[in-house]
């Protein structure tokens, strides 16, 4: 296998998500200069779910004029778009326009749905075209897709964003109950440290990155050693490729991609992808600062942080032992899906989960967010690695399939956070439970 090709996969991969990813770890500094204040996450999410209408259509055409959508053209034009929106936020994220007398951050959010479309539709685009490659590449690029997470998150902490310092703070204590005393006490205050470096270079940076997996892109389709990397049966849109674990007598067991899997398999298979890219996606990560925040603000970073390593790390893992056992991805679903409920039911229990006074709530805290992504991750990849060999047009479905559970996860989880405020947050310097 090609060094070279591992590298420019990783790095086209690490395009898919890195402008959103960037986007959603900036928010500590983006929001206290904007006037939607800590409403614009919800803004973002809705956002987000309508840039959903980019990987509809190509899903569309896949299905209905199959061979007439120019896949390369569509990567091209959308890690285009991808390079410019990042770059002019570095210049406009802070304008304001009054809208019906209010102001309101307009270029942010214009700026934030170009950026939302292109890494939805890298969903449905970025994922069949590694069907140009060798299976083994696709690993890699699950790998760069876990980078785009990582990697704004580690420039995140260089930066300093959300770094909270405790600070004692004095407050008057008037006692009524027949005297005039006052009394002094002393209380601990969170106060947000100032960012070794701005917003503006945070998202000149994410428009490098764009510019990295354009080049990526670019090598990938024409240098030569690439070219070498092609399958035996040279990728064609539309067709399905030859599975190599396939029997040559093997009859056909449905009409999908080789016919490997019966449709009630498909079905669960899909049904697993749409489950996990739910939990990963949008419901559990819209909770982690109410599970995290009660144990205090290293647990909330390190959780963070941890959770972003161990996406690249179940992708590392899937490369040397990529198990396509539906029994395992069924167990492991399980388990992930059990841990998913218990860093859920601790953000409920925000600001008192359990053991939020014992260190060890702190550590199990971490550790749940460590497990959740590594198991899921798996899952997600090995799933991406049997519908590789089931075709092309099964990653379109792979992708689409990716940004539907995804949507329904955040169309559950938006009203229970922001509506009906089911979650309270807890004070990463204050936490006063019995």
């Amino acid at each position: 296998m090609s060094l070279l090709t591992h590298l420019l996969a990783c790095l086209f991969g690490m395009g898919s998500w890195v402008s959103i990813n960037g986007l959603w770890v900036e928010l500590p500094l983006i929001v206290p200069q904007i006037p939607e204040g800590w409403f614009l996450p919800s803004y973002l999410s809705i956002i987000i779910q309508m840039a959903n209408v980019g990987p509809l259509f190509v899903t569309l055409m896949h299905r209905f004029r199959p061979g007439v959508l120019n896949e390369t053209a569509v990567i091209y034009v959308i890690i285009g778009v991808g390079t410019v929106a990042s770059f002019l936020l570095g210049f406009f994220w802070k304008e304001t326009v009054v809208v019906a007398g209010v102001p309101r951050s307009v270029a942010l959010l214009v700026l934030t749905f170009f950026l939302s479309a292109v890494d939805c539709t890298s969903s449905v685009t970025f994922l069949p075209f590694m069907m140009r490659l060798k299976p083994q590449y696709l690993t890699t690029y699950y790998i760069g897709e876990g980078v785009s997470g990582l990697l704004p998150a580690l420039v995140a902490l260089i930066q300093g964003v959300g770094v909270v310092h405790c600070i004692n703070s004095t407050q008057s204590l008037n006692h009524t109950l027949n005297t005039s005393n006052t009394g002094l006490t002393f209380d601990l205050k969170a106060e947000y440290q100032p960012a070794n470096f701005s917003a503006e270079v945070f998202f000149f940076f994410l428009s490098a990155m764009m510019l990295v997996c354009l080049v990526a892109f670019l090598l990938l389709n024409y240098h030569p050693s690439v070219a070498r990397e092609y399958p035996k049966s040279h990728y064609t849109n539309g067709k399905p490729m030859m599975d190599p674990y396939r029997p040559a007598n093997h009859k056909p067991r449905s009409s999908f991609g080789t016919g490997s899997y019966s449709w009630m398999q498909v079905f669960y298979i899909f049904v697993i992808l749409a489950w996990v890219n739910a939990l990963t996606n949008t419901v559990v990560p819209s909770v982690q600062s109410y599970s995290c925040l009660p144990y205090g603000n290293n647990v909330y970073h390190l959780s963070a942080t941890m959770a972003a390593v161990s996406n690249p790390l179940a992708c590392f893992i899937a490369m040397f032992l990529p198990i396509r056992s539906l029994l395992l991805m069924g167990a492991l679903t399980v388990i992930g899906s059990g841990i998913g409920a218990y860093i859920t039911g601790m953000a409920v229990l925000s600001p008192c989960p359990l053991l939020v006074n014992d260190t060890a709530g702190g550590v199990t805290m971490v550790l749940a967010w460590i497990l959740f992504v590594l198991t899921l991750s798996y899952v997600k990849v090995i799933i991406g690695v049997i519908l590789r060999d089931e075709g092309h047009s099964a990653l379109v479905w792979c992708g689409a399939v990716v940004q539907l559970g995804s949507l329904l996860g955040a169309v559950t989880m938006f009203p229970l956070v922001s509506v009906y405020s089911l979650f309270s947050s807890g004070d990463p310097c204050n936490t006063k439970c019995p």
